[in-house]
């Protein structure tokens, strides 16, 4: 059913948290997401010689990152749920601000592990814990437009990463006695504590504490954001309860979704500037830092783009199923098909395919946890999907990097890369199927 057009008031307080608050914490996410990500510009321009890193221990180092993310991942949003979102987005910034910068003077494998082990705890709970925060703020029938938003600073960390890590990459190299890869990690790592320090003063916690809302949108906010609560809660196995949420089947179901759709982003974005390299030498071409970084950008940038649309869509229609599932599918098959493509430019645009699918489906994935979780249930169940999901962080790099050392060639990880994100086309009708079936056991035992 189409949703119908929202009262003034209704449109004005959803307008000013769309240009007030999203874009502040879209950027901190395309800091968290670049920061995270620096060590696959770092690798192929210097790191990987300097260090002497083989393909599994430069995957190794990637997904090692996720180990201590994972851990911490659920403590650190029921902390957040807590103490509000301010304070606790704000520390976490600062403190993976902190040791990001460390990544300057890494020495040896050794010591790059430990950092990318430490990056990940300092960073647990940032994303779920943003996403948490977008839903306390925004009723459901605006979240995967707003989501969306949210969303678009991830693709567009490549499009606009990529060239300044190329950037400060090139130009850095032998500023202040560095090489350039290490000058890159030092310029991507102050922004973090900046911003964190500034998101102590800028986000307000609740719309009761945004003085740039009038009160009459401070009560419609309030007043359907309560609402809301009150029918997920009605509607609830488990009231909210913690415990009952991290054995929910729906919420693993949908933990596993995001495990393969996880899978295929890192499996991408960690080996995208590996792959281009091969074209290189296949091809007897020999391409620059600046110009390796704007191919790597291309895939992500008509991304944001088809992101943004296919949200568009489903804010118009009602998020269904098929809104995720569809583009799970169109990854799963369009991925392998790279391998296959010919040419540089032929596997780009097949990769630009599957990038776009994984963009556009991951934003309206996120819609589907509030529908059934509320309060410190929501806390732990977002955060425990975000946690199963982001092992595929830890393993995407480092299988791929040992698959590709055992066979020589990228064949095998990236076909698995594909089953896992068909896999998760399944498993999204069938929780939708669970749901539905719920829905119905529900309303016969409330008569």
């Amino acid at each position: 059913m189409t949703p119908v057009d929202p009262d003034p008031v209704e449109a004005s307080a959803i307008r000013k948290v769309a240009v007030r608050l999203v874009p502040f914490v879209a950027l901190m996410f395309f800091i968290n997401y670049l920061d995270r990500t620096a060590i696959a510009f770092a690798g192929p321009n210097g790191m990987n010689a300097d260090l002497a890193l083989s393909a599994a221990q430069f995957g190794f180092a990637s997904g090692v990152f996720f180990i201590g993310y994972i851990l911490l991942e659920v403590p650190s949003n029921l902390a957040l749920h807590r103490f509000g979102a301010r304070r606790w987005l704000a520390r976490i910034m600062v403190s993976w601000g902190v040791v990001a910068a460390l990544f300057t003077w890494v020495g040896n494998a050794e010591s790059l592990y430990v950092l990318r082990f430490l990056l990940g705890v300092a960073e647990a709970g940032f994303f779920p814990g943003a996403i948490l925060f977008l839903t306390q703020w925004v009723p459901a029938r605006h979240r995967s437009r707003v989501l969306a938003l949210f969303y678009l600073a991830q693709p567009l960390t490549t499009v606009i990463g990529a060239p300044l890590a190329g950037a400060l990459i090139a130009g850095g190299d032998g500023l202040f006695g560095l090489e350039g890869w290490r000058f890159m990690f030092l310029g991507v790592a102050l922004p973090a504590v900046v911003v964190g320090v500034v998101a102590w003063f800028y986000l307000p916690d609740r719309p009761a504490d945004a003085r740039w809302l009038d009160a009459r949108e401070k009560a419609w906010l309030t007043a359907a954001l309560e609402r809301e609560a009150a029918e997920t809660a009605g509607k609830a196995r488990h009231s909210g309860s913690v415990r009952h949420a991290l054995v929910d089947g729906r919420v693993w179901c949908l933990a596993f979704v995001a495990f393969g759709f996880i899978y295929g982003l890192y499996a991408l974005a960690f080996f995208l500037p590996t792959i281009i390299a091969g074209f290189e030498a296949g091809a007897g071409q020999e391409f620059g830092v600046w110009e390796t970084s704007l191919v790597t950008a291309v895939p992500y940038l008509p991304a944001a783009v088809v992101l943004y649309l296919w949200c568009r869509d489903a804010t118009r229609r009602g998020v269904r199923t098929w809104h995720v599932a569809l583009p799970a599918v169109v990854g799963g098959v369009s991925i392998p098909l790279a391998l296959y493509a010919g040419s540089p430019a032929a596997t780009i645009a097949v990769i630009t395919v599957t990038a776009c699918a994984i963009f556009a489906g991951m934003p309206n994935f996120w819609t589907f946890p509030p529908r059934f979780l509320h309060g410190a249930a929501a806390a732990a169940g977002i955060a425990l999907i975000n946690t199963v999901g982001n092992t595929a962080g830890f393993a995407a790099p480092y299988v791929t990097g040992a698959l590709a050392d055992l066979t020589g060639s990228y064949h095998v990880p990236m076909f698995g890369v594909g089953a896992l994100m068909l896999l998760s086309a399944l498993l999204m009708v069938r929780v939708s199927r669970a749901a539905r079936t719920d829905a119905v056991t529900t309303e016969r035992t409330s008569r």
